[in-house]
């Protein structure tokens, strides 16, 4: 298993007139925290793009605990639980206040995709390895 934390401060755009953070910005709070996990592994989106392979999400669930607020430093937990041979990868987040309270969970299940061929296609290598010793039992 694999867990990662990153913080976002809550932006005026993305909240609403309370001051409560958009629902549909949970997802890009996802996404941040996803994309520095796998940054932080050694291997940054951007350069997996460059080698030939997306991530679309194919599947998202969510569960709304308190609001974010705005100009709230908000702490993004990000777990994968296991690394499997099929051409799928799911992230479990959750979202803590600045009182370390859980304020959102998600599950996003991710797809690898070749887009020259329009194919699903299996973990890029180099992602593996970067992840593989995080998933060997002792």
């Amino acid at each position: 298993m694999l867990t990662h934390t990153t913080q976002v401060r809550v932006r005026y755009a993305e909240v609403d007139q309370m001051g409560f953070m958009y629902y549909g910005n949970y997802a890009m709070y996802y996404e941040m925290g996803r994309a520095a996990m796998i940054r932080d592994a050694g291997y940054p989106y951007s350069e997996m793009e460059k080698d030939g392979t997306v991530m679309p999400v194919v599947k998202m669930s969510t569960k709304y605990l308190r609001p974010a607020l705005y100009d709230e430093l908000i702490t993004i937990e990000t777990t994968m639980k296991e690394l499997l041979d099929i051409p799928f990868v799911t992230f479990y987040h959750k979202l803590f206040n600045e009182k370390n309270e859980l304020i959102n969970t998600g599950e996003v299940t991710l797809t690898f995709f070749n887009p020259a061929i329009q194919k699903r296609c299996p973990m890029p290598e180099r992602l593996r390895n970067l992840l593989v010793s995080h998933f060997t039992k002792p």
